[in-house]
């Protein structure tokens, strides 16, 4: 990583230079690297300074061990740190004789604040120590764990630039912070009882109604969770009717990766991942029986994430009844608790004591709060382990602002998302900047932290975009505010963004071929597209094939309700007269089937239609309270996909899968023979469709929300394998349209360079379209 130092120049007296400055750039402040540079420079005897500034850690140091401190530096660097450059340069000696660390000094920022990140050991031994100033402290941190990200309002990361700002030190936490020996060093949330933070209620106000039954919101990194005891099947599911949320699963928490094995079957990869620092939820196989029914109905797996702020720990040891003396408990905790996001109706994330009390009051019996402000919401992350490898459903806490490496330099550029599970990227130089999760742009509330979202992460990044992306989509909230920019804007089809998102964190600059396989998106002719084979490449796509149109009756209702797809596979098949026998619990969907006889119905390429279909079909789901609701279920009934069994015809591109429908429509096999039959006609069929554009040897692109379905990514990775093929999964950001801002940002900044190389009437320049002036956002 690190760039050789200049040759050593002749000193006026003919003795080589033995010092070196030397920038440090990534995610280098707030992470202990200041004090750590400082120890190792004072253990080699090395005399200098360090500082923290807009680029990162400025660093000069002369003596006779310079090699070996510089290959120190980057292998022993603290664990939240990430060195993405380190450059070295010889000057002349000053004849220092100490080391010390100066004030951090402004300028425009390039730097980056860290994630957000669980309570690490030494903190976790503070938080039970008798002896400890933090014993018992909910707020206890250091330099190698706490908030982060969401306490940031700017940078240089010093703590006036944080929601610490209000809080004076004690004179035992100064001593903390200007020691460089102490792990708390420059640690920008260092607090304690006697100058800290405090919680609104007691831990053992909390522990006392989770164990009577009640329904408690606490105030967490990002926000505030609600929380219940999972194994209470009467307060999860009065949560469920408090929250209005049907049937979508919650997540649990555990105390500790020792306590994961009462809930789940982990994988090794899935243990690590549940272990992370950046302590996300986790999805894997469910204990059976172990938590209440409702908390993931009908669904063979379970999201579980580990206690990750000193205030969990506090309530989970409360509810062991201790130890209270020391780090490690005696074996696993039994307490297992629903925790979920304190957002009512779809709003954003609660993050605000005084707004917990206005929007929470109808569904948590207990509000616990703390005076600590959250600068900026950030929900819980959510992954799993696809194809041997972390894969992101929801991408937000302990993970952003990390950013990606887009391999090159390029123009500055906002890309704003679409409608569902929105996100906002910001490139700077070779690097896209994903936001955390916002949402489903369909409230007020959610509408104006999309907005907040873009205004921080360019006031963070110091960016004002030379371009901005968004949906090609003409009435989503997201292509509207584009517009609002007074610079250039880039409309990017929904299903080529997808692609991009996978081509850009894979680094791939030239053509590549991909799949996106997805709910529904704008089509370029205005229809609704879900089902692409596309080649890609830079900001230039191509639409090579789609999967058979399938009517949408109802249009948007359709989603919502499974049993119109099967109609629409019905008829697309010849097949309506066998409706009364698969769908007679549907009142309305005689009137529907003369409709479609009449073919008057919109159509779409839409594979995540064709997977409500098959779902209603078999009898698994006919109507859905959330999105994917019923492709979810339909996956958790898979035993092992039947391959090879030639359920699909390709002519001129168009994929289709008649002869599966067909078969399922029989109304013969039960729900989960046709679960393995329909997972393995759907990898077949795309891997052979796949084949007729690509060569052995060539990468496949494989996006969009389908691909979060594990049976289907595995599967069908492990087919192109079997071809000579190289598939490309979303490991950076999610597959769905949580990942969307990055193909767009990754494509419009394609589109920019071409202009600026080749002009306006170059290649690319058609979808560069110029707006009116209007004001920029703060």
């Amino acid at each position: 990583m690190a760039e050789d130092p200049a040759p050593a120049a002749p000193s006026p007296v003919g003795r080589p230079v033995e010092r070196l400055r030397i920038r440090v750039r990534g995610a280098v402040q707030g992470v202990g690297m200041r004090p750590f540079v400082h120890r190792l420079a004072t253990e080699l005897g090395l005399a200098g300074h360090v500082l923290n500034d807009g680029d990162g850690v400025a660093i000069e140091v002369e003596g006779s061990d310079l090699a070996a401190f510089l290959a120190r530096l980057e292998r022993e660097a603290p664990p939240l740190a990430r060195l993405e450059s380190v450059v070295a340069e010889a000057l002349a000696s000053t004849g220092a004789r100490d080391f010390r660390i100066d004030e951090s000094v402004g300028g425009r920022v390039t730097t980056r604040v860290p994630p957000d990140a669980a309570t690490c050991p030494a903190c976790l031994g503070d938080l039970f120590d008798p002896t400890s100033r933090f014993h018992r402290y909910p707020f206890v941190n250091c330099t190698h764990c706490g908030p982060r990200f969401t306490i940031t309002a700017r940078l240089p990361y010093d703590r006036p630039q944080t929601a610490m700002a209000g809080f004076a030190m004690c004179p035992a936490c100064a001593r903390d912070y200007r020691d460089p020996t102490d792990r708390r060093f420059h640690a920008e949330p260092i607090a304690c009882p006697a100058c800290g933070p405090r919680l609104t209620r007691p831990v053992a106000d909390i522990v006392a109604a989770l164990k009577a039954g009640r329904i408690v919101a606490v105030k967490g990194l990002g926000g505030f969770h609600l929380m219940c005891d999972a194994g209470d099947e009467a307060v999860v599911a009065e949560l469920r009717r408090r929250k209005n949320r049907d049937a979508k699963p919650f997540a649990v928490m555990v105390a500790d990766a020792g306590s994961l094995d009462r809930v789940a079957r982990p994988s090794a990869a899935e243990r690590a991942l549940f272990a992370s620092t950046a302590a996300p939820i986790v999805v894997m196989a469910a204990v059976p029986g172990a938590v209440a029914p409702s908390v993931a109905p009908r669904l063979g797996r379970i999201g579980v994430m580990a206690a990750h702020t000193p205030l969990h720990h506090l309530i989970f040891r409360e509810a062991a009844g201790g130890p209270f003396d020391r780090a490690a408990p005696d074996g696993p905790n039994p307490f297992v608790v629903v925790a979920t996001s304190a957002n009512p109706g779809g709003e954003p994330l609660v993050v605000d004591d005084t707004e917990a009390e206005r929007r929470l009051a109808g569904i948590a019996d207990l509000i616990v709060g703390h005076d600590r402000p959250i600068v900026i919401r950030a929900d819980d992350s959510v992954a799993g382990v696809i194809d041997g490898a972390p894969a992101f459903l929801r991408r937000s806490r302990g993970f952003v602002p990390e950013p990606i490496d887009l391999g090159a330099d390029g123009p500055p550029v906002l890309a704003t998302g679409a409608y569902l599970k929105t996100t906002v990227t910001v490139t700077r130089g070779r690097e896209a900047f994903v936001s955390q999760h916002v949402g489903d742009l369909d409230t007020v509330e959610t509408l104006r932290f999309h907005r907040e979202t873009a205004a921080h992460l360019l006031a963070l990044l110091d960016v004002r975009p030379a371009v901005v992306a968004c949906d090609l989509h003409p009435d989503f909230a997201s292509s509207r505010f584009a517009g609002e920019f007074d610079v250039p804007v880039v409309a990017v089809q929904h299903h080529a963004a997808h692609v991009a998102a996978i081509a850009a964190e894979h680094r791939v600059a030239g053509p590549i071929f991909g799949l996106a396989l997805d709910g529904i998106g704008h089509g370029d002719d205005g229809g609704a597209w879900g089902g692409e084979a596309l080649r890609l490449d830079g900001g230039r796509w191509t639409r090579l094939g789609h999967l058979a149109p399938l009517a949408l009756p109802g249009g948007d209702r359709a989603a919502r309700e499974p049993w119109r797809m099967a109609l629409a596979a019905l008829a697309h098949v010849g097949a309506l007269d066998r409706w009364p026998a698969l769908l007679s619990g549907v009142p309305a969907a005689g009137a529907v089937a003369k409709r479609l006889e009449a073919g008057r119905e919109a159509t779409t390429t839409s594979a995540g239609r064709l997977f409500d279909a098959a779902a209603a079909l078999l009898g698994v789901r006919l109507t859905q309270d959330h999105e994917a609701q019923a492709a979810m279920e339909l996956e958790a009934l898979v035993t092992a996909p039947v391959l090879g069994s030639g359920l699909h015809t390709i002519t001129d591109g168009v994929l289709d899968f008649a002869p599966l429908i067909e078969r399922l429509a029989r109304g013969d096999l039960d729900a989960a023979a046709g679960a393995d039959l329909f997972h393995g006609a759907l990898i077949d069929g795309l891997a052979d469709w796949s084949a007729g554009w690509t060569r052995p040897g060539d990468a496949i692109a494989l996006g969009g929300g389908c691909l979060m379905n594990r049976v289907l990514a595995e599967g069908l990775c492990g087919a192109l394998r079997d071809a000579g093929r190289v598939p490309l999964l979303a490991r950076a950001v999610p597959a769905n349209d949580g990942g969307l801002s990055l193909g767009q940002a990754a494509m419009a900044r394609a589109i920019a360079i071409r202009v600026e190389t080749h002009g306006r009437d170059g290649p690319g320049a058609v979808s560069l379209e110029d707006r009116g002036s209007v004001p920029q956002i703060d």
